[in-house]
């Protein structure tokens, strides 16, 4: 298979698998040819599936997929199939900035999904109050969503909603701004978005700038689910610890993605009101609303359940779809959801009206008699997982050792790193790895990933693939770790045009001639020099290849007040890490790595900023 076949597959895939889950279900299909008008109905999906669903678990894995992809290229498959596929993902153009494209490709977006996120936007307290934000708001009209990220001030704002302090707003540019500094704020918010676990593989600054649709709507949707999603889990909800089933481990109930914690929550529910439904999607499973009106009246706080309006199960689906959204509103939840959109059972939408009631009113009180000890997921497996759900690796990584137990997304990341390098004829997938006899052919994939480590002529001492199938964490760390060195070093490797990537010394004797050359007195050692860690010296550098681009008033000498120095230090840190990816390179080493100088992420830094050197170098040039 070409290269750019298999990256077109992938894309498509990741695309269509709404949920990112590493599957593709009918109730996915369904809802991507429904908004592509394409009416099928489901028992015709369902006979669709059924001819590529090798091991017959009713949805597609990748590799079925690529089967149907290429039956698709041949004309086999159904032509209506193929014009919804065509039509909801699209064939990139190289900059992918037209709904309809140089080639005639038509982009599709969802009418129903921006409404959603607007007034997701529009009703967030947050936003209201924001000085900047709070007079552009409502946003209005059908295409308000597109122009209003235009500048990339509310992308920026959106980010740090999700996930508080990525971004340095100091260095957010406002007021009149100009084209020029309106793609400024829209790199930063890329490179922000994309450093919290955003694929923003074919999108541009330029794109967002001309609010291309199908594109604006993915990135707007990955921030709000990366926001909706980042409290499901054991540490910030210990009553989770209730959605155990018999013979479970807590180890098992930590390698559940949110979506699933999710349906068993709502099933949680409906067993504690005595209701016999259990839900397995948020599709066809919910839309006749009974299931929510029980789950509102289960988690509605004691001062609320007297507000609550009787809903009544009548023929009206969508007059009852509006009593539970009253309802849902009561509990301030009313997000996401119209009542024609559960009765169609949009499962995006109504999976973020059911995360965010659980965000609001989990009603989860953890059992008495149950211990167990907390651990919360370290800045470093962190940054690592959410570089590689940047790279929109499938399925999407929630957990960084479970999620890596098969070898897959080891694989996909190695072939990334180092293109074509994975034969993945020899790769196990799909079904082969739940039929008997699937840990073994796990443990394979393990193997061959480690085999392929050590071709790229990684350190692997003493690391098998069972280390890794068995999720050891310092050794799969080990090897995550050497995986971003060899991707950081291989961006900077390719815009150099070298034929070997390049070393820790020759990059700080980079650093350091750029600082003199630009008559800065700052200068390091090695990356675990100690001068690393108040920030002055990476915002010299940024000066130095860039000037203009940093309000040094903005930067406090920790030595100023001895008693906020680590405070102050964060600060400075978190600045110049914002001012390099406003200005284009591609970190995802956090503040706290300066502050601490771990040798490891700072050299990613340096590397970046050195890659992003040449770049600007070659523009002016």
């Amino acid at each position: 298979m070409a290269l750019t076949d298999e990256a077109e597959i992938r894309e498509y895939f990741n695309e269509m698998d709404l949920n990112r889950d590493g599957f593709l279900t009918a109730n996915e299909l369904q809802e991507i040819l429904e908004q592509c008008n394409e009416k099928v109905p489901g028992f015709k999906i369902r006979q669709y599936i059924a001819e590529y669903d090798t091991d017959k678990n009713g949805a597609l894995t990748y590799d079925e997929f690529i089967k149907l992809y290429h039956d698709i290229k041949k004309g086999k498959a159904s032509a209506g199939f193929l014009t919804a596929v065509k039509s909801r993902v699209g064939i990139q153009s190289e900059k992918g900035t037209s709904d309809v494209s140089a080639t005639g490709t038509t982009h599709s977006y969802s009418v129903e999904e921006t409404a959603a996120f607007t007034a997701f936007i529009n009703d967030d307290s947050k936003f209201q109050n924001d000085p900047i934000l709070g007079p552009r708001l409502p946003i209005q009209g059908e295409d308000g969503l597109f122009n209003a990220v235009a500048d990339g001030i509310l992308l920026c704002k959106m980010v740090n909603k999700s996930s508080p302090n990525t971004i340095d707003e100091r260095a957010i540019s406002t007021g009149k701004l100009n084209k020029f500094t309106q793609l400024e704020n829209l790199t930063l918010a890329l490179n922000s978005a994309r450093s919290i676990g955003c694929s923003v593989v074919n999108i541009d600054p330029l794109d967002l700038q001309q609010g291309t649709k199908h594109l604006v709507l993915g990135l707007v949707w990955q921030i709000i689910r990366i926001g909706l999603f980042a409290n499901i889990d054991l540490h910030n909800v210990p009553g989770l610890m209730n959605l155990l089933h018999d013979g479970e481990t807590l180890e098992d109930l930590q390698k559940l993605t949110p979506e699933e914690l999710l349906i068993r929550w709502v099933n949680y529910h409906l067993e504690q009101g005595g209701s016999p439904r259990r839900i397995k999607n948020f599709s066809e499973d919910i839309h006749d609303s009974e299931v929510y009106s029980i789950l509102i009246k289960q988690i509605a706080p004691a001062d609320k359940k007297g507000e609550l309006v009787e809903v009544v199960l009548g023929k009206d689906l969508e007059k009852r779809a509006g009593t539970v959204l009253q309802n849902a509103d009561t509990l301030g939840c009313k997000a996401f959801v119209t009542p024609k959109e559960i009765v169609k059972g949009n499962s995006k939408l109504n999976m973020a009206f059911v995360a965010n009631l659980f965000n609001h009113h989990p009603a989860l009180d953890p059992p008495e008699d149950m211990e167990f000890e907390d651990v919360e997921e370290t800045r470093e497996e962190k940054t690592y997982r959410n570089w590689m759900n940047s790279l929109s690796v499938s399925p999407y990584v929630h957990h960084l050792y479970s999620d890596l137990s098969n070898g897959l997304v080891l694989l996909q990341l190695i072939n990334n790193v180092n293109p074509g390098i994975v034969n993945w004829d020899k790769v196990n997938q799909g079904a082969t790895l739940k039929k008997m006899g699937g840990n073994m052919k796990k443990i394979e994939n393990c193997n061959y990933a480690v085999d392929l480590g050590r071709e790229m002529k990684f350190s692997l001492v003493g690391i098998g693939g069972q280390d890794i199938r068995d999720g050891n964490q310092t050794l799969t760390l080990a090897i995550v770790w050497q995986l971003l060195r060899a991707y950081t070093l291989g961006i900077l490797q390719k815009i150099n045009d070298s034929d070997k990537p390049l070393t820790d010394p020759q990059i700080v004797e980079w650093a350091n001639n750029k600082l003199e050359e630009a008559g800065k007195k700052s200068k390091i050692s090695h990356f675990k020099d100690p001068s690393i860690s108040d920030s002055k010296v990476i915002l010299d550098l940024m000066e130095a290849i860039k000037p203009n681009c940093v309000n040094f008033d903005l930067y406090i000498d920790p030595r100023e007040d001895p008693s906020t120095s680590e405070e102050t230090k964060l600060k400075n840190a978190q600045y110049a890490i914002t001012i390099a990816r406003k200005s284009g390179a591609m970190v995802y080493a956090l503040p706290e790595d300066i502050v601490e100088v771990n040798p490891k992420m700072v050299m990613t830094i340096f590397a970046c900023i050195m890659a992003l050197d040449q770049v600007l170098l070659a523009q002016n040039s």
